[in-house]
């Protein structure tokens, strides 16, 4: 019986290097994708961020956008029971750790009377919580979360993006970001890339416009999160985006500025499997670059220990517990009367 054929030695070592080439390449191109989670509660402001929003979006199994706007990896959504990548965690759990986590108004005024986000106040209790995790949305809520968690030095949360860009607008010389044109400006880690949701398209300098109106009031938008800026491509995670953290491809030039960018102008065809080149989830009305300010991206005097949040009311009841704050009301738009005749 002749004996097995064995690989020569060098033919052996060659092969070995060769695989631990690739580990490395792999490693590498791993390193280029996202952030290293180490650097959660270290490192500078920007740094701190993207290894939050990059430690969450592996969490949910790092679903992502390529750069032709068509989705990749979904594999779990936000309300359901199935457990996350740590094998814990249920995806609808997480996304109340965001609520609760953010800093934002917490338990939200649209929480159902009853309603338990613990998982401990039995089914019922449990799946008003799950209801009102999908009826509200929840981005804005991930960003804060984030920013919390990083410690990002006079960042106000809210569940609203456009309390935040609007903050950016209006207090760029002293807030934590500045409000910058996406066609002119380069994007850098830490940074935020945003779009309106309405139906009407604004534009850049139609939402300036609109930011400077007395009493702009309330505007539906999105924010993603800059967590790489490496090979020609940018890298963007967010919350809610098809029901999960998810990752976005873009597309830069030399200069590291956006190029190509997809935008909806109106009157775009529509999406259907007849037409499937008018489909494209990164086809939106972009809007606003908010630019992490170099006072805000400093690094950490010590390791980060995200703390509990605070919880917070409106309309409260007296005497009041000793973890709750009372929560500035969400500003109105004031009511336009007619005058007599």
């Amino acid at each position: 019986m002749p004996s097995p054929t064995r690989m020569p030695r060098s033919r052996t070592r060659a092969l070995a290097a060769l695989l631990l080439a690739s580990a490395f390449a792999a490693r590498a191109h791993a390193a280029d994708v996202c952030a290293d989670p180490s650097a959660s509660t270290t490192g500078t402001t920007a740094s701190r961020i993207a290894a939050v929003a990059c430690a969450e979006h592996d969490l949910w199994y790092a679903p992502f956008i390529d750069e032709n706007g068509r989705l990749a990896n979904l594999r779990i959504s936000e309300a359901e029971g199935l457990r996350l990548r740590d094998g814990a965690t249920p995806a609808w759990r997480r996304v109340a750790n965001y609520w609760q986590g953010s800093g934002a108004q917490w338990p939200a005024s649209s929480m159902p009377a009853g309603a338990d986000c613990s998982g401990a106040g039995g089914d019922v209790a449990s799946a008003l919580c799950r209801t009102f995790l999908i009826d509200t949305p929840w981005s804005a809520v991930f960003v804060s979360y984030v920013m919390t968690r990083a410690g990002v030095p006079g960042f106000q949360p809210s569940a609203r993006h456009v309390d935040y860009v609007r903050d950016a607008f209006l207090h760029g010389d002293t807030g934590p970001y500045r409000l910058a044109d996406p066609d002119a400006v380069a994007p850098a880690v830490g940074d935020l890339m945003c779009f309106a949701r309405t139906s009407q398209v604004f534009g850049v300098q139609g939402f300036r416009q609109w930011l400077d109106r007395p009493f702009a009031g309330s505007l539906p938008m999105h924010c993603d999160i800059v967590v790489s800026t490496s090979n020609g491509r940018a890298r963007l995670v967010g919350g809610n985006v098809l029901q999960g953290v998810t990752m976005r491809v873009l597309p830069l030039n030399r200069l590291g500025q956006f190029w190509s960018l997809p935008r909806r102008v109106g009157g775009e065809p529509d999406c259907d499997p007849g037409n499937p080149s008018a489909c494209n989830f990164n086809r939106q009305d972009w809007v606003a670059l908010l630019k992490l300010n170099p006072s805000a991206n400093v690094p950490a005097t010590s390791p980060l220990t995200p703390t509990a949040p605070t919880r917070c009311c409106v309309v409260c009841m007296l005497p009041m517990a000793p973890d709750m704050k009372r929560c500035p009301a969400p500003a109105t738009e004031p009511v336009q009367r007619t005058p007599a005749p």
